[in-house]
């Protein structure tokens, strides 16, 4: 009896890990914007939907958006200035750009379908228009890479198979872990990409490039001696990135 009960619960797992196996297969479409296949469960309309919800909550716990109108004024002229200059244009997303107030946290993010924020604290930093274009090109790149999205499907992926395998063989917790190490792959790819887009979009716009290797000092800096291991980060080192951002310069001085 255990063994027609065991060979059951195989045939489930088999089941359900099939299931998402076919359904992350149908998922996989072309990012018109970057050429690269991605597995994608949701609109364009949905991930700003998402944003859109998103935005207000993400302020508030950033201390809500600075007071300072003129600064306001200052990234948003940076930000529409970087959109339409590059293909970022083209895309369906709203691109808002959002100041917080927060002093401490050093730090920028976007949310899926163009909600784009940046805290007063990298933003004292700054100490120009390029070095800040940087940074709102490389927050760009995420929305246009879809990246945000892209998690989401990859993540429902890997659930699933986690729950074949705990159904199937009491294997989900090392198909977690497979799971969550190619979710933190995928991520430094993300970052990678994001800078690659960044100078890209920097140079179509008319700022300096190089800029942004002043901006990845500035996140070194904040991060300090005791910043996580890259391996253990969705984060890639600052050495690697400024040295991809290096090439990616060369790159597009020959392309543009």
């Amino acid at each position: 009896m255990r063994g027609k009960n065991l060979k059951i619960r195989l045939l489930i797992g088999v089941a359900i890990a099939l299931f998402f196996v076919v359904k992350r297969c149908s998922q996989r479409e072309e990012n018109k914007y970057t050429g690269r296949m991605q597995t994608i469960s949701m609109t364009p309309d949905k991930e700003i939907q998402i944003g859109l919800a998103s935005a207000p909550g993400m302020a508030q716990q950033h201390g809500g958006l600075h007071p300072n109108t003129q600064y306001q004024a200052l990234v948003d002229d940076v930000g529409n200035k970087l959109i339409n200059n590059s293909i970022a244009r083209e895309t369906p997303y709203e691109y808002e750009f959002h100041l917080l107030a927060d002093p401490n946290a050093i730090n920028a993010f976007a949310l899926p379908g163009g909600q784009i924020f940046i805290t007063y604290a990298l933003f004292s930093k700054l100490e120009n228009e390029d070095q800040l274009a940087g940074v709102l090109g490389h927050e760009i790149g995420h929305v246009l890479g879809r990246h945000s999205a892209e998690r989401i499907a990859e993540s429902e992926y890997w659930q699933g198979l986690a729950t074949a395998g705990s159904v199937g063989g009491d294997i989900g917790g090392l198909v977690s872990g497979i799971g969550q190490n190619t979710l933190l792959t995928n991520g430094r790819d993300d970052e990678l990409e994001s800078d690659d887009l960044g100078v890209k979009f920097m140079m179509k716009a008319g700022y300096q490039p190089q800029e942004m290797i002043d901006v990845m000092e500035i996140l070194k800096a904040a991060a300090g001696p005791n910043r996580v291991p890259e391996f253990q980060s969705t984060h890639p080192d600052p050495e690697n990135r400024i040295e991809k951002i290096k090439a990616s310069i060369e790159k597009y001085k020959k392309t543009l």
